[in-house]
């Protein structure tokens, strides 16, 4: 298996939280820690990236927590990587590191442009 060079900097996000816009009205959050590969999580980490309101509000979230259910025709295998975007949960297809940010940087510019913050 090759080494994913991008996982250093997400390691290296574990524990930080940045305010997203000037006015200190959303933030986001990083939870990243190595374990042990499993049928689950066969990355080896346990991760959490969350965008918050000022009411601390979860409006975006990429994690693998718990399992997920995929929908539609062949989708009833359970999934561990997944999004929250608002109130929807879905399968997150997890290829690295560098994905999984870029992903998520892109799902808090979506919502925060809903909501008329320029990011």
């Amino acid at each position: 298996m090759n080494r994913d060079a991008s996982l250093d900097a997400l390691l290296d996000l574990n524990g930080l939280v940045f305010v997203v816009d000037e006015k200190a009205h959303f933030w986001v959050k990083f939870e990243v820690r190595r374990i042990e590969p499993s049928a689950d999580k066969p990355h080896g980490l346990d991760y959490s990236l969350t965008l918050h309101d000022a009411g601390g509000e979860r409006l975006v979230g990429f994690d693998n927590a718990h399992a997920v259910a995929g929908s539609g025709p062949g989708k009833k295998r359970k999934a561990w990587d997944h999004k929250h975007r608002l109130k929807t949960v879905r399968p997150y297809e997890y290829t690295n590191a560098a994905a999984l940010l870029s992903d998520f940087w892109a799902a808090v510019d979506a919502v925060l442009k809903e909501r008329g913050i320029n990011s």
